[in-house]
């Protein structure tokens, strides 16, 4: 492309987005608010997807052995559960160590359990944590039938619920994000559209003295991508200022740790300029063709 061309096509783009000034500025503010919403959406999203997939990981089976079993049997069981598809590892905990932790969790350090109850009544077990949380109902179901564990509790019921809510929220803050993505298309589209039916006879007589479609389109391409990334510029500062505030003040929010990684941020942040820009060019591609059929 000559340069004299590319000087051409960033000269008209200015003067269209100068010529529609007040259209262009409430452009850039809408789009900034909606690429705002959609930053913190997603922030909102990466924080609640980091919890919930840190309660996943904690996910853990406790299979408890029958009490007449040696160390052979349980070395035996334990054989067998390393044979097993999907586990990551597993832990084993004798009798002692589960009535010092319930010691630890329900008794105060001069407070005596095993004296209490006059015997140790608890089993001993093995932890065993799944390579992937969403395999562990089917990896209890297996560890049950294994002769030597006489029950396995994994907080069946809840894992499920944790599992689906986790799903559903995933799904929604997806569709939440590509509709703001689709609003942002619409409002970058009606501006360009306007643009190009304010300079339709120019157009036509470009079309007439030979002027190649992607001629015409460049400057317009260019109005729209300067438009989305303005916009995305203007939010991702805002985000950032308040993210930044935010994550100075406080760690958790509601029991929920923050993301804070610097790498993390920056992408998202990348992400969100590169968002603007990419649907400026949709928005514009959207809006041209139409007035090029001449």
């Amino acid at each position: 492309m000559p340069l004299r061309n590319l000087a051409y096509f960033f000269r008209e783009a200015f003067k269209s987005i100068a010529r529609n000034h007040l259209l262009s500025i409430a452009t850039v503010s809408t789009i900034a608010m909606c690429i705002l919403i959609l930053g913190m959406s997603v922030l909102i999203t990466l924080n609640t997807s980091t919890f919930l997939a840190g309660l996943e990981s904690d996910v853990e089976i406790m299979a408890y052995l029958d009490q007449e079993l040696d160390d052979a049997g349980i070395k035996k069981v334990q054989e067998k559960m390393e044979g097993l598809s999907g586990i990551e590892s597993i832990t084993f905990v004798s009798r002692e160590q589960a009535l010092q932790k319930m010691q630890k969790t329900l008794g105060k350090q001069n407070y005596d359990l095993e004296s209490t109850l006059g015997k140790n009544p608890l089993p001993n077990s093995f932890e065993v944590k799944a390579v992937d949380p969403h395999d562990v109902p089917e990896l209890a179901l297996q560890i049950e039938k294994i002769n030597g564990v006489y029950k396995v509790n994994y907080g069946q019921g809840v894992v499920e619920q944790l599992f689906s809510t986790a799903r559903w929220v995933r799904v929604v803050s997806l569709l939440f994000i590509v509709l703001l993505a689709l609003g942002a298309v619409f409002l970058i589209a009606t501006t360009i559209r306007l643009a190009i039916f304010a300079r339709r006879k120019e157009i036509y007589l470009m079309k007439l003295i030979g002027s190649t479609d992607w001629f015409i389109r460049w400057p317009f391409f260019i109005e729209g991508i300067g438009l989305g990334a303005l916009g995305s510029l203007l939010s991702i500062i805002i985000l950032a200022v308040a993210y930044g505030s935010l994550l100075n003040k406080v760690d958790t929010v509601l029991f929920m740790p923050l993301v804070s990684g610097q790498d993390i941020l920056i992408n998202l942040y990348l992400s969100l300029f590169a968002a603007g820009a990419v649907l400026g060019i949709i928005g514009t591609g959207i809006s041209i063709n139409r007035f090029l059929d001449v």
